[in-house]
């Protein structure tokens, strides 16, 4: 992104840094905060909001700033940055209505709370980067049409595998290749891993153990990937996806045949494949000279051609997706339009009526990719709204969980928003 970095330094040599602002400082977020305070050329990490305020300060003090300032008001906080100096507050909504913040960060993996506070902050004409697929997957176009009315940016991030794999969509789409496939790499899936099963690793790896049993599961790459399918139009091949086994990812060219493609792209994601991590992008092109030159620069010999990235660097990249929406309005992973997939509820155990559904990442359930016609029909619960949702009929395991089988917890935002998506796209 050699057009993001020269421009970054005539805002630095202008002495007019991007003001970013942060909410959730957990193990991601102090990733983050650690990354702009190197510092970045042409940005300013100025502000950091945590519902434990010394959450946030420690964020700061990990990248070696000592002196922070608490604020309790938008003054204050202007006031701050407008000096210099770097603030912190338990008030999300602080942020989101600061004149010396020109982009947030949504950090903290809450469907419920940060869909609160992205709304706050587009309504104040910020743009918003989602460090949070779990809201992007859940409400995502919805809230791209708020962005758009208020004339800001709202996008998943280049350094995770959605933006890996959109700017790989992109590339390939840009030489002339028409991208037909486009996934992850996935290491295990385990749809029946618990917070129990997964805490030895998380506390290993100082991660709480319902965010790992959100990877292990498959409800994160099923978020992920719903992601990637409303960004592009891409829906899945079937309920989950075929993921399929293989050795390396240019294995892929043998997986998926030629007719899956005949109605549009899909997205899917490859198990145990080398380099392990990062994304691919499968293209077509069938034009016979172009093959041949393809086949000279060892892309093999087509129709079908393998492009991967073998990494994925999610707060580390991060900078790049800000620059892109403040300088260039430029998303790197958002809707295009009505929703393409969804990512449903599924029995991790038989469950019993009354029972109350723990969410992502919890003991009762999973999440699994679906396309969003599929889902609709069969009145398919949302995972990113199932969190809090009591049972009114017992259900077994792997069965699909349906509105009609839960009562909601009364007075969600989130609701509400699902209902004017629905509301919204339905009819499209």
């Amino acid at each position: 992104m050699f057009i993001v970095d020269t421009a970054l330094e005539k805002r630095e040599q202008a002495k007019m840094p991007i003001r970013v602002g942060l909410i959730g400082a957990g193990y991601m977020g102090r990733g983050i905060a650690l990354q702009f305070l190197i510092p970045l050329v042409g940005m300013r990490l100025v502000a950091i909001s945590n519902r434990t305020i010394a959450e946030a300060e420690r964020a700061y003090e990990d990248a070696g700033v000592d002196v922070v300032k608490r604020v309790e008001n938008v003054g204050d906080l202007d006031k701050a940055i407008q000096d210099g100096r770097f603030a912190v507050t338990e008030d999300p909504f602080l942020l989101c209505k600061a004149g010396n913040i020109d982009a947030i960060i949504e950090g903290t993996g809450e469907i419920e709370f940060g869909a609160k506070v992205v709304m706050e902050a587009i309504n104040n004409g910020k743009h918003v980067v989602l460090m949070n697929a779990e809201l992007d997957a859940t409400l995502g176009p919805i809230l791209k049409v708020h962005a758009d009315r208020a004339g800001v940016v709202i996008t998943n991030t280049d350094g995770d595998e959605p933006g890996v794999a959109m700017n790989l969509y992109r590339f390939v789409k840009t030489i002339g290749i028409r991208p037909v496939l486009a996934g992850n790499l996935k290491g295990m899936i385990d749809p029946y891993r618990t917070p129990d099963t997964q805490r030895e690793f998380a506390e290993k790896n100082k991660q709480k153990p319902v965010m790992i049993t959100s990877f292990a599961d498959g409800t994160k790459l099923s978020m992920e990937l719903t992601v990637l399918a409303n960004a592009t139009g891409f829906r899945a091949g079937k309920r989950g996806m075929f993921g399929h086994r293989c050795g390396h990812v240019k294995d892929a060219l043998n997986l998926f045949p030629l007719e899956l493609f005949r109605d549009g792209g899909l997205v899917d994601y490859l198990l145990g494949a080398e380099p392990h991590t990062g994304a691919f992008v499968i293209g077509y092109d069938d034009h016979p000279i172009r093959r041949q030159y393809l086949n000279y620069f060892k892309m093999g010999d087509g129709p079908l051609y393998v492009f991967y990235t073998p990494y994925h660097l999610p707060h580390v990249q991060i900078a790049t997706t800000v620059a892109r929406a403040v300088l260039f309005q430029d998303a790197t992973v958002a809707p295009k339009g009505k929703p393409v997939c969804d990512v449903v509820t599924v029995a991790k155990r038989d469950l019993k009526s009354g029972e109350t559904l723990d969410g992502i990442g919890g003991f009762t359930c999973y999440g699994t990719i679906e396309n969003s016609d599929v889902s609709r029909k069969e009145n398919l619960l949302p995972m990113g709204i199932s969190g809090g949702c009591r049972l009114k009929n017992d259900i077994l395991r792997d069965e699909a969980i349906t509105y009609s089988d839960v009562d909601l917890p009364p007075g969600r935002f989130c609701d509400k928003l699902k209902d004017e998506q629905n509301a919204r796209f339905n009819s499209m």
